[in-house]
């Protein structure tokens, strides 16, 4: 039976890769919803060819102002976060695609997770901001949460070679990102261009920085502590430029699973979608032809010191996780409009984060506020130091 599947973000460098998925597979899968923030005349692109049943924009005074074409095409047209929930909790949805950038992804995320549905998620803020929340809801409502991110698929995809009582550890891949081979000294005087340029993947620009600075990989370190159900110490990253192989499994005894491909979201968007079959896929294989060297190396916190927050939030736990998000979401967006020099970025983290007022156990409003706060800490700290 073909799966009905709602994207949210559908206009974003996953939420396109996604209906790319989608239309190579019409007898698995099917387009019911799709949602943009601003980006409307693309939303009406994509509808246009795939007829969903809804399209949402999420920004209300962008729906507002495009409503009267929005409403034109043969889908219902709806407005606001009200209307992303309702799409995802509607009975006829199978899956959705949490592929909302940051932590505006966070709600509807957990409304699909209320309603029981299979969510594939992209949207890694969602635990690394309420993880063990997530883990209840999940308990609760029989919901299933499968992940997008490559690195945390081909975790998913290496587990299915042994039980997770026989896990080692897991090892986290990361390209390093533009600055791997950069001195302290080259790094403080970085530009948003060049962070923006990543050798291997093509993303979206608070991503893109996310891999300059590694805190991407802190962000994986914490989502994969909750999703995995692991003990932070079974978790290492591991510097391995070439972006073929995503992530690996180390077993009890000594196997290393390792999932490998061309660095192309749209394969483990398709896992996600269809597991636990696997299909023909529109991205690029490898030609074993072609002579090809890896290379891997150990991670270097030192120059990436991101890494070590990321590390100590999954230890923690409680409010922290939400506190670095959302410390880094707002310095990443100084740092792209020339407000914030590149190597404050983690420096401005471990200040919010030292000062907050720690919780250990959480509710959801609780997150939600601790995020605020940590919001206004960060242009608090950026108007006294400068």
């Amino acid at each position: 039976m073909t799966k009905k599947v709602v994207v949210l973000g559908s206009t974003g460098s996953v939420g396109t890769a996604a209906l790319e998925v989608i239309e190579a597979l019409p007898e698995q899968l099917s387009a019911y919803g799709m949602s943009a923030h601003r980006r409307w005349q693309q939303l009406i692109e994509q509808a246009t060819a795939l007829h969903p049943r809804w399209i949402t924009v999420t920004d209300m005074e962008t729906a507002q102002q495009a409503s009267s074409d929005c409403d034109e095409g043969d889908w219902e047209f709806l407005m606001g976060s009200q209307g992303a929930e309702s799409m995802v909790m509607d009975a006829d949805t199978d899956v959705v695609v949490a592929a909302i950038v940051g932590a505006a992804g966070l709600k509807s995320t957990w409304a699909a997770l209320k309603a029981g549905k299979t969510v594939a998620l992209a949207n890694k803020e969602t635990m690394v901001m309420a993880g063990p929340l997530i883990d209840g809801v999940k308990r609760e409502t029989g919901a299933e949460l499968l992940p997008v991110d490559s690195e945390h698929s081909a975790v998913f995809q290496a587990l299915q070679a042994g039980s997770a009582k026989e896990v080692r550890r897991i090892l986290l891949t990361a390209s390093g990102g533009p600055f791997l081979r950069f001195s302290p000294k080259h790094l403080h005087a970085v530009t948003p261009e060049q962070a923006l340029c990543h050798p291997t993947w093509n993303m979206g620009p608070k991503i893109s920085v996310d891999s300059a600075t590694m805190m991407n990989k802190a962000l994986e370190v914490i989502e994969a502590r909750w999703l995995f159900n692991l003990n932070p110490d079974q978790i290492e990253v591991v510097i391995h430029p070439e972006s073929m192989v995503h992530s690996m499994v180390e077993f009890c005894d000594g196997s290393v699973m390792i999932q490998a491909a061309l660095p192309d979201m749209r394969l483990p968007i398709q896992y996600a979608l269809t597991f636990p079959e696997r299909h023909p896929c529109p991205s690029p294989i490898m030609d074993w032809e072609q002579a090809q060297e890896w290379h891997f190396e150990p991670s270097d916190p030192e120059q990436f010191p991101s890494l070590d927050l990321g590390f100590e939030v999954a230890n923690r736990g409680g409010t922290a996780g939400a506190v670095l998000n959302a410390a880094n979401e707002v310095a990443v967006e100084k740092f792209l409009n020339n407000e914030l020099a590149f190597l404050d970025i983690p420096r401005v983290c471990r200040s919010v984060l030292d000062q907050h007022a720690w919780e250990s156990n959480p509710t959801l409003d609780q997150v939600v506020n601790v995020d605020n706060w940590a919001r206004e800490e960060v242009a608090r700290w950026c108007k006294v130091s400068s």
